[in-house]
């Protein structure tokens, strides 16, 4: 689905990630983990299409991300910003029908179908009933969710995402979640999505994506680098792996402890 050859990322002189050779397939759903400034966000713009690589290339269906028009890649790939502002008084289903824009090439106003597809993107994330509000009326958590209707709505095979759970209370972290699990495992959409919560990743995550220091990386399913001594390299700071009840827990070690 989407392909990084020999990827290097800079900014500032400073190398973010170097020489990353990956590849996100259909059904898989990844989660990009590592600190603040380790070049979660940067990569994700790159892969979007919205940062020219330092060095190396970014495929997508094969073809490389320069030679896509940008209303076709609109149709292959939705991408989530972290942050976001609202200038102007958009109703929350405006917002939504603005991402079916890439379907409009011989029409200007939305059909049935555009209709069809943000009613259903608005109640998979449970804010339906907000259609006629006023988006900056809305809390933090409701606007995110209603982002995360307009990447639905869009419609396309790959789902990028920047810290989607960014605001939501835990029900709709877990929701949100399982939701993005499901469209990768159901509808073998693509999913890459930029998280901290290292339980969230566990659960719906089936591959993950480790930024280290330096540049370094380490790919692949979760039960192979999640693990005790590759998230310590990655994060800092000591994990323990706790087992529970047939349940994998991730918890920061408070004493700073090495635990592999």
């Amino acid at each position: 689905m989407i392909e990084t050859i020999d990827l290097t990322l800079r900014v500032g002189g400073r190398v973010l990630l170097e020489r990353l050779s990956w590849l996100a397939r259909e059904g898989e759903c990844w989660c990009v983990l590592g600190p603040n400034g380790a070049g979660k966000s940067t990569l994700l713009r790159t892969l979007a299409g919205l940062r020219v690589p330092d060095d190396g290339h970014v495929a997508l269906a094969g073809r490389p991300l320069p030679d896509w028009p940008l209303p076709a890649l609109a149709r292959e790939r939705a991408y989530l910003a972290q942050a976001r502002g609202d200038a102007f008084a958009y109703r929350v289903i405006e917002t939504v029908l603005m991402a079916r824009h890439p379907y409009h090439a011989d029409r200007y106003w939305e059909g049935t179908d555009d209709h069809l597809a943000a009613q259903d993107a608005l109640a998979a994330l449970d804010v339906a009933h907000l259609a006629q509000r006023d988006v900056r009326t809305l809390s933090g958590g409701e606007r995110q969710r209603v982002a995360i209707a307009a990447l639905l709505a869009q419609d396309t095979p790959l789902l990028l995402l920047d810290e989607p759970s960014t605001a939501l209370d835990l029900a709709h972290q877990v929701a949100v979640m399982d939701l993005l699990a499901r469209l990768a495992r159901e509808q073998r959409k693509a999913v890459v999505m930029v998280g901290h919560d290292l339980n969230l990743a566990w659960s719906g995550a089936t591959h993950a994506l480790l930024l280290m220091q330096g540049g370094g990386w380490r790919a692949g399913p979760v039960a192979e680098v999640m693990t005790p001594g590759l998230l310590k390299e990655c994060l800092g700071h000591p994990i323990d792996v706790v087992d529970c009840e047939g349940r994998t827990i991730f918890i920061p070690d408070r004493f700073g402890r090495s635990t592999g």
